[in-house]
């Protein structure tokens, strides 16, 4: 059973100087008063002033001590694709995933950004105690979780990833997040210069936009590792609609992309030369993925390092004195309308 705890917003002394001095008027006007309104209004004064101690010691539950937080040796960041060619279902199932080793066919088709999804989960087990962050880069660069060495949470995050709202897409532009990663690897190496950084870029490479890629060379400096991973078949895939709503999107009833110029649904072809001019810019290497590949050859030579201890900030108690402010503040406004009509009462009546 949790204990309970105080904060008062005075010292306690002064606190039950008050209430002894206030209490003990109350008290004797109480007793004073004859039977009745009077009586009652002293009654509920002394509820009043019982309240208001009670909210002036502020009583609460203490919040959990917190456990020391580890700070990781090294930080992991993903930059994850969600443009509209990841929904492409050219990923075909892995027959590992089956309790029988086969493959449901009328499980519904996997998609790249499915394939992005195991590789976290399976880089996140072999960097087990490193901090990670994960951003998503479509139209716009999306940090969806900061650096944490909660490797669930990225986890939890990677798992409800989905492509880009489809009637929004203007079109893939591979390069759309390298502003952001900027800033966000600058920010972090002037906040712990010594840290090693490492960028795991998984996407499928194609660009759309009219503008040519622009170079990820920028983000090298603050780089010691990583790798760009490839995702998708050398024939593509038609891409699922992807309309934000997932009752409407129900994989059994896929709608898909259509190509303009055809009328037909429209496929995506993956760009392998973009994803290997990517990781030379950044100076890792680059890996064409297939279902169920290990990462053990990816994440070769990447050491976490030791773990730092960091006290974490404790969590807030919780409190209820506010509570208690709410019947205090009925019988306040009570109290206010019994003082506004005696004063109108007493006062003299105006000369017809």
């Amino acid at each position: 059973m949790a204990q309970l705890g105080v904060a008062p917003v005075l010292p306690v002394a002064v606190i039950a100087v008050a209430t002894v001095l206030l209490g003990a008027f109350a008290c004797v006007q109480f007793a004073r008063a004859p039977r009745g309104a009077r009586r009652r209004d002293w009654a509920l004064r002394l509820v009043m002033l019982a309240l208001l101690v009670i909210i002036a010691i502020r009583p609460n539950i203490p919040a959990d001590r917190a456990a020391p937080a580890s700070s990781g040796g090294l930080e992991v960041y993903f930059l994850v694709d969600t443009t509209s060619s990841m929904a492409a279902e050219d990923w075909p199932a892995d027959p590992a995933s089956s309790t029988d080793g086969g493959v449901d066919a009328s499980a519904p088709a996997a998609t790249r950004l499915d394939g992005a999804r195991a590789d976290i989960d399976a880089i996140l087990g072999q960097l087990a105690g490193a901090e990670y962050s994960l951003t998503t880069v479509d139209s716009t660069a999306l940090q969806r979780v900061p650096l944490t060495t909660d490797a669930t949470a990225v986890s939890s995050a990677a798992a409800v990833l989905t492509p880009e709202v489809t009637f929004y897409s203007r079109g893939s532009a591979i390069d759309a997040a390298v502003p952001f990663m900027t800033e966000l690897l600058a920010d972090a190496q002037q906040a712990d210069p010594g840290q090693r950084r490492v960028l795991f870029y998984l996407g499928d490479g194609e660009q759309t936009a009219d503008a040519a890629p622009g170079s990820f060379a920028g983000l090298a400096p603050y780089l010691s590792g990583g790798a760009v991973l490839g995702y998708g078949s050398d024939d593509g895939g038609e891409m699922r609609v992807y309309d934000g709503f997932a009752a409407n999107d129900d994989p059994a009833f896929p709608r898909y992309i259509q190509d303009p110029a055809t009328g037909r649904n429209a496929v995506s072809i993956p760009d392998e030369a973009n994803l290997r001019a990517i990781a030379g810019q950044l100076g890792v290497g680059y890996d064409r993925r297939e279902p169920g590949e290990a990462v053990d050859a990816i994440v070769s030579g990447i050491e976490v390092g030791e773990s730092t201890e960091v006290r974490s900030t404790p969590d807030t108690p919780t409190e209820f004195y506010w509570l208690l402010a709410i019947p205090l503040a009925l019988l306040g406004v009570r109290e206010a309308a019994g003082w506004a009509l005696t004063i109108a009462e007493t006062r003299p009546g105006r000369e017809s």
